[in-house]
């Protein structure tokens, strides 16, 4: 086992402080990857704050991390020291299931070992990014490519592939129209990839206030919900809806924008329950629906996508003393659009 510097949820209600965590030694088909970035997301402030559960405290969050292979176990065939490579949210899988069987480990059906917060295979508890170095099994490392700079990758590792995944599933492209629900560091990576796959996009925000913003990211129109007259003017036009808030939303409200075998699609994930009604589902055959992160295989489908078009997040660099005051500023959506935390930094408290 080796000793690395961290920052660490203490409880639900302390801010984070650095710590010194353990890392498993090197095992025959794990890496060890020395961190550079790793991104802030909302899912870890739900998670430290115990919003979605019991946690094991204390805790180091992040999953969206970056960095350099710095030892590889002698069974590694995939990986090189030197490589440049990627964690999202998870780090492994039961394997054996049919879901996981079919290259869809992300929905394993055991449930797959989340990067932080979850029983290892050793069976000590994960620990995320927010750390310098991390030890992964090569199944469940990606490869960055060249043209996406280590910033700009970290996000991609879970914004980037929670929205990937059901903008492709549900068959965005040239002649679809997509709709947006939220322009935050889900939102706009949703809008990106949606322009880039040929979709109409429009952008559903409270507000006008990032409009500027979302049609320099790609989108096609741009509407406030606040706007009574919006779900009017709207009503029966989109073919895809993917909803990236984590707070509720009227359901009923954006079904009745959909076209006939529409999909209403939540990736974001408030802790209330966000209430049906089926008759609603019946008019024009609708699918209300939850897409959770991808596979392994297509988050590397997704980032060697972002790479051939370009598409990269919005990211504001930080130090790891800066997190808690990140935390406040993500709750307040005072964030254009991912927080990403030099690693450099970390260990320097």
């Amino acid at each position: 086992m080796s000793t690395v510097h961290a920052w660490a949820a203490p409880s639900a209600t302390e801010p984070l402080v650095p710590v010194t965590i353990e890392r498993r030694a090197v095992g025959a088909t794990d890496v060890l990857i020395a961190i550079r970035y790793a991104g802030i997301c909302h899912s870890d402030i739900h998670t430290v704050r115990g919003d979605w559960g019991p946690v094991t405290y204390p805790q180091v969050v992040g999953h969206e991390i970056v960095g350099e292979v710095v030892e590889v176990g002698p069974d590694v065939t995939k990986y090189a020291v030197g490589d440049r490579v990627g964690v999202g949210c998870m780090v492994n899988s039961c394997r054996e299931c049919d879901n996981c069987r079919a290259g869809m480990e992300n929905y394993c059906l055991k449930g797959n070992t989340q990067t932080y917060n979850a029983v290892d295979r050793d069976g000590t508890i994960t620990q995320g990014g927010y750390s310098t170095h991390v030890v992964v099994d090569q199944d469940f490392v990606l490869r960055v490519p060249e043209s996406i700079s280590y910033e700009a990758a970290a996000p991609l590792l879970c914004a980037g592939i929670t929205t990937y995944s059901p903008l492709a599933h549900w068959k965005a492209a040239p002649g679809k129209r997509v709709a947006v629900v939220g322009m935050g560091g889900l939102g706009h990576m949703a809008v990106k990839i949606a322009h880039a796959m040929g979709a109409e996009v429009t952008v559903l925000s409270q507000s006008l206030s990032k409009q500027d913003d979302g049609f320099r990211f790609g989108a096609d129109n741009y509407a406030a919900t606040s706007d009574p007259e919006t779900f009017e003017k709207l009503a029966n036009h989109f073919d895809i809806i993917v909803n990236t808030v984590s707070a509720p939303i009227d359901v009923q409200r954006y079904l009745g924008l959909l076209r006939l075998d529409g999909a209403l699609v939540n990736v974001g994930a408030p802790p209330e329950p966000l209430p049906v009604q089926v008759f609603s589902l019946f008019r024009n055959r609708l699918t209300f629906a939850g897409s959770s992160i991808g596979s392994i295989a297509e988050t590397q489908e997704m980032l060697d996508f972002c790479a051939e078009h370009g598409i990269a997040p919005e990211v504001e660099l930080i130090g790891a003393e800066q997190i808690n005051d990140a935390y406040e500023r993500v709750l307040s959506s005072d964030v254009r659009y991912r927080f990403v935390i030099d690693t450099a930094t970390i260990g320097a408290a």
